[in-house]
Order: structure tokens, then C-alpha cells, then sequence
């Protein structure tokens, strides 16, 4: 981390809250067997997406083994996208996308991050 950046926020996806029903199911299905590998590997999925928010970027790092980053400073930030469902918003989570002045398309995309209302205004507060 550069010197004077300081960490706002920092989160991993969400199983339980971004897929309730999944998960409910991913555990009946342990009573058989299969559920357990389900679980497993849903929770390294989940385990290696990590988006951190800093007073200068928005970082996302996805990948256990091989690892892809991507991150936009704040002064080049053009759009944050905020989506959520009904159940999302029961649960607190959501997807958000942020896009930069240089790309038309979104350049981070995550989903099942809790208070994306916050990221994002964490992000435009941030902002210059």
C-alpha cells in the first residue's frame, strides 16, 4: 500500500446472504454427500474474491492459486452501478460495478458484497 492510502473497506463475496436458497439447498444436498464439494468449492470462490476500497483506488482481486487484479483510481471513475433484488436487499448484499473515463464497459464487476450502497459511497466520496 502506497504511503498516505488508507484502507475504507474491504469484503469477500457473501454465500449465505447473496444466494440464500442455494445454500439451503447445497446443504440438503450434504445429507447425500454431494453437498459438501458444493460448499467447498463455493467457499473458495468466495474466499479468493476480496474488493477493497482505499482513499485513492477500488481494488479487485479474484483467484486462489492464479491471480487476476484489476483496479481504477477514484479521480478516473465515470459510473458505479448498484444492483440488487429484493431478497439481496433483505440480506444486505448486492453487485456493483464500476466503470472508468478510459473503458465504456464495466471494469469491476463483483457481486454478493455486503452495503454495496456504501461502497459506492465510499467510492464517490473518494472521489477528488
Amino acid at each position: 500500500m502506497p504511503t498516505g492510502e488508507t484502507v475504507l473497506y474491504e469484503a469477500h463475496e457473501a454465500m449465505f446472504r447473496n444466494h440464500p436458497f442455494q445454500f439451503l439447498l447445497a446443504l440438503l444436498l450434504c445429507v447425500v454427500g454431494v453437498g459438501v464439494f458444493v460448499l467447498i468449492a463455493w467457499s473458495i470462490r468466495c474466499h479468493g474474491t476480496m474488493l477493497t476500497i482505499t482513499s485513492r483506488r477500488t481494488i479487485l482481486r479474484k483467484g486462489i492459486f492464479s491471480k487476476h487484479t484489476n483496479e481504477i483510481r477514484h479521480e478516473d471513475v465515470s459510473n458505479i452501478q448498484v444492483r440488487q433484488t429484493f431478497f439481496q436487499r433483505l440480506c444486505g448484499v448486492g453487485s456493483i460495478g464500476i466503470s472508468s473515463a478510459a473503458q465504456s464497459e464495466v471494469e469491476i464487476q463483483v457481486d454478493g458484497i455486503p452495503h454495496p450502497d456504501k461502497v459506492a459511497q465510499l467510492i464517490n466520496d473518494a472521489q477528488p
